[in-house]
């Protein structure tokens, strides 16, 4: 019998499920997680997802232009190579539509979907200490228990809604791109005003300046963005992808960004001002995330941080044709890198168009929203749609809105009330039996995303097989291992110029309130691993087992 200090609520016999494991979540790292426990381990597992179809990040980020920033040959899975050959991308950067259709392939290929619950949203999730049990309550009124709990709930799945005085007022309609409604939006002979200029609007932009009578573009932070050049996937690249398999995935591995292709290991500073503008220039004309590769130190030396800044910013004035918008549309606040690196399709392009207007909201900040527009201190813009492209509450907001309590009924938001504290981004002390996937404290968002979720599932997995194999029913990480694990993660982060950019998301800068703690692991993804490795091998030191 459960002590009331333990459960948070009385379990109706009939509409709960006992299993071996509960995963919340249906995207790339649900899937995976349910394929390892269920077909490697031979639990009895269920997956909760809240949508009503499997895709999770993708299911609901159906904005116009949203498309992956790594691109498409390595933003998959690795772990099935028959998969990977049967599958074919069609685009360098493929569009939302695309990666979901590729999740529900792997999906149908692996038998998932009947282990898979939709329209099934957590309400909560309780730890029963006596029990040494999991037991998860769902809106529709169901309770699922379990010894593991694994969150597979992404680190950017939580939108981030301003609270803007008056938006209850305003007459026409208004949207946020992590919840687009998935029959679209007809921007046709519309006034649009989009607010906010992180990675997200700046792939929306040029789709709705494409569309709407006229777009109003509301910036509080200028953004660096490499164009993608985005085109067709073509036979050879197809043939050289399944050629080069095993190769393409040990890079990914190898590398500090789980992207398959290497770090310069020269300096910014060791070249000729020449040399270095001819190798910036070619890395701009191939475009994507590479261009942080030309060299070893953008990220690590402000002078050879500043080179790169210099040359993006330069590429600004060259692209918009009006000087007074190319200022404003250059960043002054942060150098390149030290907040996510966007790409892009035609973004800076966007503001030569006559039907577009950028609004610096450090000049005349938003004052309210009207029922026919947005008030700033300088002027009223009459809108008839607003769009917010203001991002998430990162890492954090997506767990701690599953109202998780753990032993001894302590709140997972209380005990993060400071900023996350994880223990290789896997566990929290007080939280028996619970994993986080790509949590806080790991590689996570400075990593293809793919490939850092195959690593804590497999490490995930392979945790639950060995103490089972040693008749060990529960694990928790301990405190003071979890407190030199958040120590070693500001070191990390202070090794780079990431805690530089003061209006990061990365540090929570974007959400009225939130603790600015550095949250993901800077320390790379190879680094990363072999310190998990080593923990496991170790009989997972730092953990307390029984």
């Amino acid at each position: 019998m459960a002590s009331k200090e333990s459960t948070a609520f009385a379990v109706n016999e009939q509409s709960s499920h006992a299993c071996d494991a509960i995963i919340i979540g249906a995207g790339f790292s649900g899937l995976y997680q349910l394929h390892k426990l269920r077909d490697e381990l031979g639990l009895d597992v269920v997956v909760l997802e809240k949508g009503d179809g499997i895709g999770g990040t993708w299911f609901w980020n159906r904005y116009p232009g949203a498309r992956c920033d790594s691109e498409s040959y390595y933003y998959c899975y690795s772990f099935n190579k028959e998969i990977e050959q049967e599958w074919s991308w069609s685009e360098r950067y493929p569009e939302h539509p695309e990666i979901r259709k590729y999740l529900n392939f792997v999906a149908d290929k692996l038998d998932l979907k009947r282990d898979i619950r939709l329209n099934t949203e957590v309400t909560s999730a309780a730890f029963d200490d006596d029990a040494n049990l999991w037991t998860v309550q769902t809106k529709n009124g169901q309770f699922f228990s379990a010894p593991f709990l694994i969150t597979a709930v992404g680190c950017l799945s939580t939108a981030n809604v301003p609270d803007i005085k008056g938006l209850d007022s305003f007459k026409g309609q208004w949207y946020h791109t992590g919840l687009w409604p998935h029959e679209g939006v007809d921007f046709s002979g519309k006034r649009v005003g989009q607010i906010g200029t992180g990675s997200t609007g700046i792939q929306t932009a040029p789709v709705i300046a494409e569309q709407a009578k006229h777009l109003t573009v509301f910036q509080r932070t200028a953004n660096y963005s490499i164009p993608a050049r985005n085109g067709p996937v073509t036979a050879d690249d197809i043939k050289h992808t399944r050629d080069n398999y095993d190769e393409i995935w040990r890079l990914a591995r190898a590398g500090t960004n789980g992207h398959p292709f290497t770090i310069s290991t020269r300096s910014a500073l060791s070249v000729s001002d020449a040399e270095r503008e001819e190798i910036y220039e070619k890395a701009w004309e191939r475009g994507g995330l590479r261009f942080r590769a030309s060299f070893s130190d953008v990220l690590q030396n402000v002078e050879a941080n500043l080179t790169a800044s210099d040359f993006l910013r330069d590429k600004i004035k060259t692209v918009v044709r009006n000087p007074v918008v190319a200022e404003m549309l250059t960043p002054r606040d942060h150098g390149f890198a030290t907040k996510r690196p966007p790409i892009d399709s035609g973004y800076f392009e966007t503001f030569n168009r006559d039907n577009v207007l950028l609004v610096d909201l450090k000049a005349e900040p938003i004052v309210e929203v009207t029922a026919n527009g947005i008030r700033t201190t300088k002027q009223d813009y009459a809108l008839d749609i607003i769009v917010f492209a203001t991002g998430f509450d990162a890492l954090t907001g997506p767990l701690v809105n599953l109202n998780i309590s753990g032993s001894q009924g302590i709140k997972l938001k209380d005990a993060w009330a400071a900023g996350p504290r994880t223990y290789l981004g896997l566990q929290s002390p007080k939280f028996p039996n619970l994993f986080t996937i790509t949590g806080p404290g790991s590689p996570s968002v400075l990593c293809n995303m793919p490939i850092a979720i195959e690593q804590h599932v497999d490490w995930i997995t392979n945790c639950i097989r060995d103490m089972r194999a040693n008749g060990q029913k529960r694990i928790e990480a301990n405190t003071d291992s979890t407190e030199k694990w958040v120590a070693h993660v500001n070191e990390a982060a202070d090794a780079t110029l990431l805690p530089m950019a003061s209006s990061s998301w990365y540090l929570g800068a974007n959400v009225p309130g939130k603790p600015r703690v550095f949250m993901p692991y800077a320390g790379g993804l190879a680094r990363y691993t072999s310190i998990c490795d080593d923990v496991a091998q170790s009989g997972y030191r730092g953990f307390a087992l029984s």
